[in-house]
């Protein structure tokens, strides 16, 4: 049986300072062991558009936990580069879009490397830091070799070139010269670090050894300071960094190097003021460790998985309230009439294949709506059906108000409004269904700056509201029937660029939106 390493964990992506867009992407999963480093390529957009596709055929190949991890790691990088190249075929203004990507895979005491491109993965282990993944580039290879030091390759004017990608030609898992694989040692006391070029270009990896020592047992600290020194150096690109640390690495923290021996040549004179300076160092040193035991910040408790249905908690809420930042709360398939309230940092998904199903909450007071994100940070909803109808109306599916909710993969049926979206809230609305709402699929008003993305959204009384001084991204969205005017934008809002990567289908004949002919 596969034994899962316990694991500390925190990403994050940051635009960076000079790009007006982030191609990069990520994913984080500690109770499967994988984890994911993705930079797009192709402008325009379309490198987000790369990087979102091989997140998502990545995952789902190796959530299925079928054959060994080398294999998975491969077929799951093939997978993903033969979607990418269909999608640029197929659309014309995505053509050239490709992305490098790391992955790891960890269990069993080891992590098994898939690389492609010029994104790393390090490992440290008791003080040291070493380069794990190979940059396919020219002067990466040059960096690898000696033949430049780290120092000049991060100055060097080609040192974005890459002669490996995901998404420019077709690979079948075991072509030669296209994915690189590494099985190393995962040890308790160790941790891996992925990442764009936009940190190991700007970064060290003498300062992203210590930022991660530094910061042992807080991965998010590490993370949050090794994206705030690329920015600090230049924010030149978008800039990823993952931490994952063995359930030991925390005990490496504060480790304190032994002292070079004392000089032999003292005079016999001098003894008892050498003996008395040694006494004064020893309190000295007792004292700082005192001190830094007391300030070493908390544990971070590992990320756990509650579950909703069999064998768990009988209502989503229960298991909300339960859960800790970096937890995942699953939910099992069922009928579930409560309205969620989620929490900073904690995920909420439907567990595959069959999808739960959440309905009004009848002694919910005020308006029924079935999830709310208010002020939170870090939360994450997946795999639902939201559905109202004449017995359970929902004025909202879902409120997000000054929260930066990621909702996935969720349908939403019939309410009066499928997702509003108000306050300062920077949120992501990906690849959701949004259908038969009465007055709009999404509303956004106040300053809200939503990303909407690659969403199906039909037979709404409008498909989108912007209201200004509100504003939002929207790209590969599929707009059907949603009235006359499908999408509302605020006054002087560049229409044409904001809708150029969205599709507008024509209307569905009468006869076939009714299910017939006459």
């Amino acid at each position: 049986m596969m034994a899962r390493t316990k694991l500390r964990c925190a990403g994050d992506s940051h635009m960076g300072m000079v790009r007006r867009n982030n191609e990069d992407r990520f994913h984080v999963d500690p109770d499967r062991g994988i984890f994911m480093v993705v930079d797009g390529i192709g402008g325009q957009a379309a490198g987000e558009h790369a990087a979102e596709i091989a997140v998502s055929r990545v995952r789902t190949r190796l959530e299925r936990q079928t054959g060994s991890a080398e294999d998975r790691v491969r077929e799951a990088i093939a997978m993903a580069n033969n979607e990418v190249l269909r999608q640029a075929e197929a659309h014309s203004e995505w053509r050239g879009m490709a992305c490098v990507l790391t992955v790891a895979l960890v269990e069993d005491g080891h992590a098994v490397i898939g690389h492609v491109g010029d994104s790393r993965l390090y490992k440290i282990h008791q003080g040291e830091i070493r380069k794990i993944t190979h940059d396919h580039s020219p002067v990466g290879e040059s960096e690898d070799t000696g033949q430049v030091s780290e120092a000049e390759a991060m100055r060097h004017p080609r040192r974005n070139e890459v002669y490996r990608d995901v998404g420019s030609q077709e690979h079948a898992p075991d072509d030669p010269d296209f994915i690189e694989v590494a099985r190393i040692p995962f040890e308790p006391d160790s941790a891996l670090l992925l990442c764009s070029d936009g940190l190991s270009d700007q970064v060290t990896s003498a300062a992203i050894l210590n930022s991660v020592q530094a910061n042992a047992g807080n991965p998010a600290a590490a993370v949050e300071q090794l994206i705030a020194a690329a920015n600090q150096a230049g924010g030149k690109d978008n800039v990823t960094v993952l931490v994952v640390e063995g359930e030991q690495f925390a005990d490496t923290r504060g480790t304190v190097a032994a002292a070079p021996p004392a000089h032999a040549s003292y005079f016999a004179g001098r003894l008892a003021f050498f003996v008395y300076g040694c006494a004064c160092a020893a309190l000295i040193f007792a004292g700082y460790q005192y001190y830094t035991r007391l300030n070493r910040p908390p544990e971070v408790p590992p990320p756990r998985t509650l579950h909703v249905g069999v064998g768990g908690y009988i209502r989503i809420g229960e298991a909300l309230a339960h859960a800790r930042p970096g937890d995942t709360v699953e939910v099992s398939a069922g009928e579930y009439p409560e309205r969620l309230r989620l929490k900073d940092g904690v995920t909420v998904r439907g567990r595959e294949p069959e999808v739960p199903v959440l309905r009004a909450d009848p002694l919910a007071p005020g308006a029924a709506v079935a999830v709310v994100a208010e002020g939170v940070h870090g939360a994450r909803l997946s795999g639902f059906r939201i559905r109202a109808d004449e017995q359970a109306p929902l004025a909202a599916a879902v409120t997000i108000a000054d929260a930066d909710l990621h909702l996935e993969d969720t349908e939403i049926i019939g309410a009066a409004t499928g997702v509003e979206i108000r306050g300062k809230s920077e949120s992501v609305l990906r690849a959701n269904s949004i259908q038969d709402c009465k007055e709009a699929a999404v509303r956004v008003t106040g300053d809200a700056a939503p990303r909407i993305l690659f969403n199906v959204i039909l037979h709404n009384g409008r498909g989108l509201v912007v209201e200004s001084p509100a504003r939002a991204v929207l790209q590969g969205n599929t707009f059907r029937d949603d009235g006359a005017e499908p999408v509302l934008l605020p006054e002087g809002a560049d229409r044409a660029a904001l809708l150029k990567f969205n599709f507008f289908l024509p209307p569905t004949p009468p006869a076939r939106r009714h299910g017939g002919t006459r």
